[in-house]
């Protein structure tokens, strides 16, 4: 009998083993042949050549997911390992407001959460955004086009494909002026924020988010933040763009380094600019159609992936307009 020694210490145990060691019992019954001891993050296999063999590349298929996803659940365990497990013991797969079977994974967020693309300009912003730098994304309220920016940067992060996300919207809805806001500036700008935080608490696990905005692999600041900056090896996305300049957006356009991607997403029916001021959202869609590199997507009432009166409501103010 020979002996097979594996760390773990690159990853969270936990999520390895699943609650009440459930993924490990799996394992245990996959594999009855061997006798497997973990201590920390430190895994021992006793037993033949051949089956350790095996059981190695099973073992790091699981690793490798739970370092690339953060989660795993009992089907994860039951497609890696081939193991049939009965259905008393498979988990559901967690709500993450995705009740579609269709569409790719984008990101992996806690807890098994599956955040997916749910319509068919969601997948068209997913499919973009490996072709192109730029990509618009304009539609109204409750169209996932903000939800599904942040999930196509976490995965970008966690794919190791960028180092950073900065994600930015205008601070308050005409000309960012957060001085009569009480509070210190974390305070005047965290509510303007406030859905992007949402986002990325969906995706990421509460710890490693926090540690994440604490070294500024994520940040998350208002528009006027950006001037003067090169964004580059980052994944940047404008929200509510529909709320910036001409200048404003030309600013933040021309941060771009050479190895960035940036998405920008906005509602051109929400302009909340004082009626005398251009929205910078207009110009764009005007002039940097045929720039390639750049793609426009228009989301519709189609994509609503909120509750079902939205879309009747979206319907009736479009009548009034």
């Amino acid at each position: 009998m020979n002996e097979l020694k594996l760390s773990i210490e690159h990853i969270d145990p936990a999520v390895l083993w699943g609650p009440n060691n459930d993924h490990f019992e799996i394992i245990k019954k996959q594999y009855p042949k061997l006798k497997i001891v973990a201590r920390g993050s430190d895994v021992k296999v006793l037993g033949e050549d051949h089956e350790l063999t095996v059981f190695n590349e099973k073992f790091q298929q699981l690793v490798n997911h739970v370092d690339k996803f953060e989660s795993l659940n009992t089907i994860d365990v039951e497609r890696i390992l081939g193991a049939k497990i009965q259905p008393a013991t498979t988990m559901a797969e967690p709500a993450s407001g995705d009740k579609s079977s269709n569409g790719e994974v984008i990101v992996f967020g806690p807890n098994g959460i599956m955040v997916k693309a749910r319509t068919a300009n969601q997948r068209r912003m997913v499919d973009s955004i490996n072709k192109n730098d730029i990509i618009f994304a304009i539609g109204p309220a409750g169209t996932g086009k903000t939800y599904t920016a942040v999930a196509l940067a976490v995965r970008a992060l966690k794919n190791k494909e960028i180092k950073r996300i900065i994600l930015t919207r205008p601070a308050v809805e005409a000309g960012e002026n957060l001085g009569f806001l009480p509070g210190d500036l974390k305070e005047k700008i965290d509510p303007y924020l406030r859905p992007l935080y949402d986002a990325l608490d969906d995706m990421i696990p509460a710890d490693k988010l926090k540690v994440y905005l604490e070294n500024r692999t994520i940040e998350i600041a208002p528009l006027a933040f950006m001037r003067g900056r090169t964004l580059d090896n980052c994944f940047v996305i404008l929200d509510e763009a529909q709320n910036a300049t001409d200048m404003q957006l030309k600013m933040f356009l021309t941060r771009m380094g050479p190895t960035a991607k940036f998405i920008v997403t906005g509602d051109v029916t929400q302009i909340d600019l004082p009626k005398k001021q251009q929205s910078g959202l207009h110009t764009a869609l005007r002039i940097l159609p045929d720039i390639k590199g750049i793609d426009i997507i228009y989301l519709t009432g189609e994509d609503v992936v909120r509750h079902k009166l939205v879309k009747r409501i979206l319907e009736a103010y479009g009548d009034i307009q």
